[in-house]
């Protein structure tokens, strides 16, 4: 069994980060979104990987490289434009060969892993297998209607009026048969080869396609207020340490791991919060649920639920919260502005002016 991961997406929902920074690389808790469904593919078994790329082609294969540090074989798929998952698929069919596979979206965040999809796809080894989770407004998925004995009877993409709260996970386990649907269908009115379509062209073929309603918790990383909560939620999960230097009129307060070649002075840091190695923090105080990459600088400034990215600096900045904040960028307090009243008033005015 392969593994397809789709890394070729611009990121508009992300911008301005992602003009200048792949949108599956911004990081969580200081590792870049991407590395963590790759980890999960690895863990489930997989060693064989196609990354779909795009633009951001020389990024992702400076980040990945040949996959090795991760345990896997990974080869790069050339995608010209994001033309839908269908068609992502589509492409990467010499790769894919006649092999079962698992299409992974490279911005999405599956905690648990996919371990017992997998598993339970390779012992039954039905046509597609869906990962689906309950969604409090499914107008904005891909949305799976389930009969009674759970299979899937049918598919709607971003529907007015869903016909159930079930949305699709951004991981899906296919066999070969897929590769006939996606050379079926037809482009969707947004332009695209979606791949609910495919998936329904299976459906009314009479194929096998079922799913699992996943219980962990699930993300797509694709604005800045789901950025944020994945990065709340996976450092919830951090243990603490403190392989820097923290000064004696530092104080580190629950879960916080203080990496190698990090330095702490006369600050406040108050997890769960990770900071990257080469950091400095001085005279700040860092709150909970915020992340500072490598290489960072914060003094005299206060940061709380919020992601610094590699070689930023926040100098002098009362209160920062529920940021992102992206490489190289530098925050500093702006001029003063002057304290004075200019006023145009005509005969008999009463002015009031709060002093």
């Amino acid at each position: 069994m392969k593994a397809l991961v789709l890394a070729g997406g611009a990121g508009t929902r992300l911008r301005p980060i992602t003009h200048t920074s792949a949108k599956q690389l911004v990081p969580v808790a200081n590792k870049p979104v991407l590395f963590y469904g790759l980890e999960a593919i690895a863990a489930a078994g997989i060693t064989d990987v196609g990354i779909v790329v795009g633009d951001t082609v020389d990024e992702i294969m400076e980040a990945v490289g040949d996959g090795s540090k991760f345990g896997l074989d990974v080869s790069y798929i050339p995608q010209q434009e994001p033309l839908g998952l269908a068609h992502a698929v589509r492409i990467s069919r010499k790769y894919l060969g006649d092999d079962d596979f698992a299409m992974y979206l490279g911005d999405n965040f599956v905690v648990g892993g996919i371990d017992e999809p997998i598993r339970e796809f390779r012992a039954h080894r039905p046509d597609a297998h869906l990962l689906l989770t309950h969604v409090s407004d499914p107008r904005s998925f891909g949305v799976a209607e389930l009969d009674a004995s759970g299979r899937v009877r049918g598919l709607e993409e971003k529907p007015a009026r869903p016909k159930s709260d079930l949305a699709l996970v951004g991981v899906y386990l296919f066999s070969p048969a897929i590769h006939e649907a996606v050379r079926a269908i037809e482009p969707s009115w947004r332009g695209e080869l979606e791949i609910t379509h495919a998936v329904q062209w299976l459906i009314d073929a009479g194929r096998d396609v079922r799913s699992t309603q996943i219980t962990g918790y699930w993300k797509d990383t694709g604005n800045v207020t789901d950025m944020l909560e994945v990065n709340r939620l996976v450092l919830e999960t951090v243990e603490p340490r403190c392989d820097g230097l923290v000064d004696e009129r530092s104080e580190l307060i629950g879960r916080v791991r203080v990496d190698e070649g990090a330095v702490v002075r006369n600050s406040r840091v108050v997890g769960p919060a990770v900071i990257g190695s080469g950091a400095v923090v001085a005279d700040s105080y860092v709150g909970p649920f915020t992340s500072i990459a490598e290489d960072c600088l914060v003094e005299d400034s206060e940061v709380e639920f919020s992601i610094v990215l590699r070689n930023a600096s926040i100098s002098g900045v009362r209160r920062i919260e529920a940021s992102l904040i992206g490489r190289h960028v530098r925050v500093t307090p702006a001029p003063p502005v002057p304290h004075a009243h200019r006023l145009v008033l005509g005969d008999h005015s009463t002015a009031q002016i709060s002093s």
